[in-house]
């Protein structure tokens, strides 16, 4: 790191405390403003800070550590939750933004009724906002200090890190309580551009080092299993050679494409929104720009992002073969420090440093969200003025942050994590997709379904049950699913006025509302859910050709690229088509 590293570094951090004081004024006045920016976002804005925040500083070191183990497929471990994904794209986004509220825990009382409503609503608040939440950001924070330790090893180790890491959130924390999620936003924004730039730039300097000998000696050096963009599903023999995790053995295969997607609750991903994508949804303009935002989300994701990441996986096969199966993700940080000069280096850490702040801003404003609307507000002190509320919540930002990091201080391992979360969530997203478009569905219902799957992995784990994950879905979830189901049918259904008032607000429609709407007529429901399915499958095929194009053509196979493309560009065209056909208008 020389002068001009740092000069890059603080001019990072300036920015980023300008846009926080600009955009300051605008989070003051009521918690809608403070957090969801008074419902203001431009589909833009609001896709961009939903692509930020799942873009952490562990992010690309974990899939470096997912093709190092077992190549390009092994991306297929997070690929897969685009299905889901175009779900709340096409079936959804318009029902966050239309139901008016201001967090997901909120739809709770909006859509159940009587006490289990209020407990479950005040559970989660609890669960998701306050430790879910500083457990997602302790994981970021331990990211973050593997990335400084493997940068600068001279002056930072383990006993040290910490406090550098605890002086980027006291920056993320200050200009997050001071700007709420307009300051955010706009921060996401800035810091997502310079990350992704960042990452760009690593991967066309090391992929050209001599070592490498460009795209042509990457594919020469490595062997075939590595450079597959699908997994071989016939035996998952390439995968276990590879020494991974992810043996793509049939049953693996099928589990990740035609279970999790739907069936498990991950943050981020949530079957039917939730958490932080639901909290950009509520805060876009209207519901066309909810949607937009939602499936730029989807595209910028899945089908653009991930490819500078794998180059780098790919090429630190051949840099650093030595690293174990547990370091792999390591050959991030030593080809940053390896080969980037003077200039470069600094802003590759201000990308990481914007990576991890713009995760870290996201989940303070959330979970914040979380325990003043869902906790504070509804339990604990009512009908106060909404300065008092915005207030608490400037200094809850401030709690939360010290929280983390205490929590930070407790964890060693971040490794089975994104297992251990999917396992416990097993089952439980069936209920959040049907409790939109069926009315027996109820509060009950959802209680089981959330506790249920610590239960089965519970037995399963400390039965020494020979069942490893993604297999144990194949237990838990059908479990689950019976228990909840039920629940909701021996307890009692939603009351009828909660449910009458929850169908006049979010008009869902369908045949698990028929009860309602044939006494409702006076509501206009939701039509036309096969050109919504439609959509949904055109959406896949879109994203994941545009993944497929864009990969081929940067490993030379251009005239596979151009089909690929081309097939992304037509399910793009009948998308637009059906938007059409269903009176959308053009966003201006």
């Amino acid at each position: 790191m020389h002068i001009v590293d740092w000069i890059i570094i603080l001019l990072y951090f300036a920015i980023s405390l300008l846009i926080g004081f600009v955009y300051s004024k605008r989070a003051g006045g009521s918690t809608e403003n403070f957090f969801l920016s008074g419902r203001k976002l431009p589909w833009w804005l609001a896709g961009l800070s939903m692509v930020a925040t799942t873009f952490a500083a562990d992010t690309p070191l974990a899939v470096t550590e997912l093709v190092g183990k077992n190549g390009i497929a092994g991306n297929w471990l997070w690929w897969n939750m685009l299905i889901g994904g175009m779900l709340t794209v096409f079936f959804f986004s318009r029902f966050w933004r239309r139901a008016n509220i201001l967090t997901d825990v909120e739809f709770i009382e909006l859509r159940y009724s009587g006490k289990p409503a209020a407990v479950l609503r005040g559970f989660k608040a609890v669960y998701l906002g306050i430790f879910m939440n500083v457990i997602i950001m302790g994981w970021v924070n331990l990211a973050m200090i593997k990335i400084l330790t493997g940068m600068f090893p001279e002056y930072i180790n383990q006993d040290n890190a910490l406090l550098f890491v605890g002086g980027c959130m006291l920056l993320t924390a200050f200009y997050s309580a001071i700007s709420g999620l307009w300051g955010v936003a706009v921060t996401d924004a800035f810091q997502f551009i310079l990350a992704m730039a960042g990452c760009i730039i690593l991967a066309i300097v090391v992929v050209n080092e001599p070592q490498i000998g460009g795209i042509s000696g990457l594919q020469e050096k490595l062997p075939d299993w590595a450079m597959k963009f699908t997994p071989d599903i016939s035996s998952g023999e390439n995968a276990a050679s590879a020494g991974g995790v992810l043996a793509m053995t049939i049953s693996s295969f099928l589990a990740f494409i035609g279970i999790q997607w739907w069936a498990s609750w991950y943050p981020g991903a949530e079957p039917g929104g939730g958490g932080y994508v639901a909290q950009r949804m509520m805060s876009a303009k209207d519901e066309k720009n909810s949607l937009f935002a939602t499936l730029f989300f989807q595209i910028a994701h899945y089908g653009i992002r991930p490819w500078p990441w794998i180059i780098v996986g790919l090429s630190a096969l051949i840099l650093y073969p030595d690293l174990s199966q547990d370091d792999k993700g390591l050959g991030y940080v030593k080809a940053m420090n390896d080969f980037l000069p003077s200039g470069l280096k600094g802003m590759l850490l201000a990308a990481f440093l914007a990576a991890y702040m713009s995760t870290i801003a996201t989940h303070l404003n959330w979970g914040t969200s979380y325990f003043i609307n869902d906790l504070y507000r509804r339990f604990i002190v009512k009908d106060k003025s909404e300065k008092h509320y915005v207030s608490i919540s400037k200094a809850m930002t401030i709690v939360f942050m010290f929280l983390s990091v205490i929590i930070t201080t407790q964890m060693s391992s971040i490794s089975g994590v994104w297992s251990f979360v999917i396992e416990c969530g097993a089952g439980l997203g069936l209920v959040l997709i049907l409790r939109w478009f069926w009315w027996r569905v109820n509060a009950i219902s959802e209680i089981v379904a959330t506790v249920m799957p610590f239960i089965v992995y519970g037995i399963l784990y400390f039965g020494k049950f020979d069942i490893k994950f993604p297999d144990t879905l194949y237990i838990i979830v059908p479990i689950t699913t019976i228990a909840w189901l039920v629940a909701a049918f021996i307890t009692k259904p939603t009351n009828e006025s909660k449910l009458e008032s929850f169908y006049r607000r979010v008009h869902p429609g369908g045949i698990g509302w028929k009860k309602l709407s044939a006494k409702l007529t006076d509501v206009k429901s939701d039509t036309g859910y096969y050109l919504l399915f439609i959509d949904w499958i055109a959406g896949i095929v879109l994203v994941y050709s545009f993944l497929f194009g864009i990969g081929k053509i940067i490993f030379g196979d251009f005239i596979s690229g151009i089909i690929f493309l081309l097939i992304g560009i037509a399910s793009a065209l009948l998308i637009k088509r059906n938007f059409n056909k269903a009176g959308w208008e053009t966003i201006n």
